[in-house]
């Protein structure tokens, strides 16, 4: 169990709102009552829809320009986060967990070596077809996909675990049964126990 104070920032996914990740928060809250929470909404809104998105999904966000602008919105919301909750210095300490476009933004965060955080936890997720930097190789790694998954095939996390590993992280991925694009109970109990174990 964690004994030591910790921050988990969940990310959520396209079209929701920071609320969203809320239920999750609440039943990880229980068993980790050292650990804050944080949900925040993501920076960019869907024109003329409701919700929040990570990044605009118009075929053009991989362009360097795109990507670049992407990111500066997402460090921009984690830095206001970590500066609220006092965890400067403190990154060992935080853990970002993600579904859908929330674990891209969180797996690229990581990746491109921005964030050297204590754990990264992945839901439905994809790597973006970048280098992975060796910067934050001593951030563990979970990946959940739902074998169902029609949204973002779980094959995504399957190549995601291979390239971060190639980059010498530690990563356990898993595959679940029957399980579609969501965060599933089973998910959910194995998102909780590998925090339990990395910010302990």
């Amino acid at each position: 169990m964690a004994t030591k104070r910790s921050l988990i920032i969940c990310f959520h996914g396209i079209g929701a709102s920071g609320a969203q990740m809320m239920p999750l928060a609440s039943s990880w809250k229980a068993v980790l009552p050292e650990t804050r929470f944080a949900t925040p909404n993501a920076p960019f809104r869907r024109p003329s829809r409701p919700g929040h998105l990570w990044f605009q999904v118009d075929g053009n966000q991989l362009r360097p320009e795109r990507l670049a602008e992407i990111r500066k919105a997402f460090d921009q919301t984690v830095e206001e986060v970590i500066n609220r909750e006092e965890f400067d210095g403190q990154l060992n300490r935080v853990a970002f967990v993600g579904v859908s476009q929330g674990a891209i933004v969180a797996m690229d965060a990581v990746a491109s070596g921005r964030w050297k955080i204590g754990a990264l936890v992945g839901f439905s997720g994809l790597l973006p077809p970048i280098p992975v930097s060796h910067d934050s190789k001593d951030t563990p790694i979970l990946l959940v996909h739902g074998q169902n998954d029609r949204t973002i095939p779980p094959f995504a996390s399957t190549l995601a675990a291979s390239q971060f590993q190639t980059a010498g992280f530690m990563v356990e991925l898993k595959i679940e049964p029957g399980v579609g694009h969501t965060i599933s109970m089973t998910g959910a109990r194995l998102g909780l126990d590998f925090l339990r174990t990395q910010l302990a």
